[in-house]
């Protein structure tokens, strides 16, 4: 179950909203729990036990650690549960490409596991690893409600998609959180939002790139169309989830951080990924990049750092090679600005702007590709190799057909659209007649959403790697 499909929209979630705010507040927790695992169990009940083993020993372990704190048990039982997460994670995830690997290495023809990947594990696992350490340092209290802790990992709103929520951020609030009809109403704004931001750019540009990949006729015009479609549609699709999950959590009382902040206007690839899932990267700063020395290190034990990092951020997002040279991109790219670029660039005006685009697009191509060769095919076709024709009649009706998508895209992109609604809604007359247009908009757009997903027009889910 997808939060951009008719069956959540229409029955899961209207059933689920009636169920919690019909149960009195010591049952809250435990409904969401609930209605949480029958989310994730829709399609495939069997990948339950993954989540529920995974919750498991993180209860167990956390309380462990706690009662033996400062002592080297604490820290037996903290390597016990990382062990055993990370272990989940690398058998569902990992297993294939390790074994792939060791047989090109050596010759062998050891079978694979073909072993289909959880959804979501990625993000759940990285809760309960966080939450482990979080009790082992002593900036969280363990939970003793074994239900609690359970919905904390398990919510539907950030469970398969994120942001990465932090169980420090809301542990207040599994306990004591307020229901008010401004935060529904906020939350219901934003889940609308980044609703029409998935349907109606995201999927529409994704079905241009699913055309691009089985076109034929093919041209340098094209690769370009395809590359800056994807940059988009990744950006709308990963951001909407975002933006349905933070109003989901609102309208539940919980407060999820932002997680993505309008990365393509950065000015540097460093600034880029302050604003780029935002969640993530705090995420391998504290828990990885920091426990690792951070930049408090030798100059080459930093290097070695900021590339364990980030070869790591790139096999989170799968497990293939060029999600691997994809981290390793960003990693060369990010020394290079922290030791010479970054002065410069500040005085770069708006060449530094297309100095990142052009590098976040290049990126994409990469992160999209079945494999290296395939990556560098494309990127050298953009460039004029390959022997393709600078432009396609192909190119051209696709690019009519989806151009004002891809302009609606660009300028969604940016905070053109949103500081120009607040400058409309602080004037004393904009600000009353937007709050009467509003509504009507955010109808209009579900019921624009609805009629999309009724057609059954393109609605992939671009979460099924992680």
């Amino acid at each position: 179950m997808v939060f951009s499909g008719i069956p959540f929209l229409y029955y899961f979630l209207p059933l689920t909203l009636l169920l919690y705010f019909a149960a009195p507040r010591k049952l809250k927790n435990a409904v969401l729990l609930i209605m949480s695992l029958v989310f994730y169990g829709w399609g495939e009940p069997k990948y339950l036990i993954f989540m529920v083993l995974s919750i498991l020993q993180g209860y167990i372990f956390g309380l462990l650690i706690e009662k033996h704190q400062n002592t080297g048990r604490s820290r037996l039982y903290l390597t016990a549960s990382v062990m055993l997460s990370l272990g989940m994670l690398c058998y569902c995830k990992y297993a294939d490409f390790f074994i792939a690997n060791f047989n090109a290495v050596t010759g062998l023809s050891l079978p694979l596991l073909k072993i289909a990947l959880p959804i979501g594990i990625s993000f759940y696992t990285f809760q309960i690893l966080s939450y482990a350490v979080d009790v082992y340092r002593g900036s969280a209290k363990a939970q003793r409600s074994f239900v609690n802790l359970a919905a904390y990992i398990a919510m539907f709103p950030q469970l398969i998609a994120g942001p990465i929520v932090r169980y420090t951020d809301i542990a207040d609030s599994l306990d004591h959180r307020e229901h008010t009809a401004a935060g529904c109403a906020y939350g219901v704004r934003r889940f609308v939002l980044g609703l029409g931001k998935k349907v109606l750019i995201a999927n529409t540009l994704g079905e241009l790139c699913s055309i691009f990949r089985a076109a034929e006729e093919k041209s340098v015009l094209f690769f370009w169309l395809y590359a800056v479609a994807y940059t988009l549609h990744v950006y709308f699709d990963f951001s909407g989830y975002s933006d349905m999950a933070i109003g989901l959590g609102r309208i539940f009382g919980f407060r999820f951080m932002e997680n993505f902040n309008y990365p393509y206007i950065s000015g540097s690839i460093t600034e880029f990924w302050r604003r780029w899932h935002i969640s993530l990267g705090s995420w391998f700063r504290d828990y990885l990049y920091i426990p690792l020395g951070g930049n408090r290190v030798p100059k080459w034990r930093w290097y070695l750092n900021i590339f364990i990092v980030w070869m790591s951020t790139g096999l989170w997002h799968g497990a293939a090679w060029n999600f691997a040279i994809w981290g390793l991109m960003f990693a060369v790219l990010l020394v290079m600005e922290k030791q010479w670029l970054l002065k410069p660039l500040e005085r770069a005006g708006f060449v530094k702007h297309i100095y990142v685009m052009l590098i976040v697009i290049l990126s994409f191509v990469v992160f999209d590709a079945a494999n290296i060769a395939d990556g560098l095919h494309s990127i050298a076709a953009m460039f004029g190799g390959g022997g393709y024709p600078l432009v396609s009649a192909e190119a051209l009706y696709y690019l009519r057909s989806y151009g004002l998508v891809m302009i609606i895209g660009v300028i969604g992109s940016t905070p053109i659209m949103a500081k120009t609604a607040k400058a409309v809604s602080e004037h004393s007359t904009g600000g009353r007649i937007m709050s009467l247009l509003e509504p009507v908009f955010l109808a209009l757009m579900l019921i624009v959403c609805t009629a999309y997903l009724v057609d059954g027009s393109f609605n992939p889910f671009l979460y099924f790697r992680f």
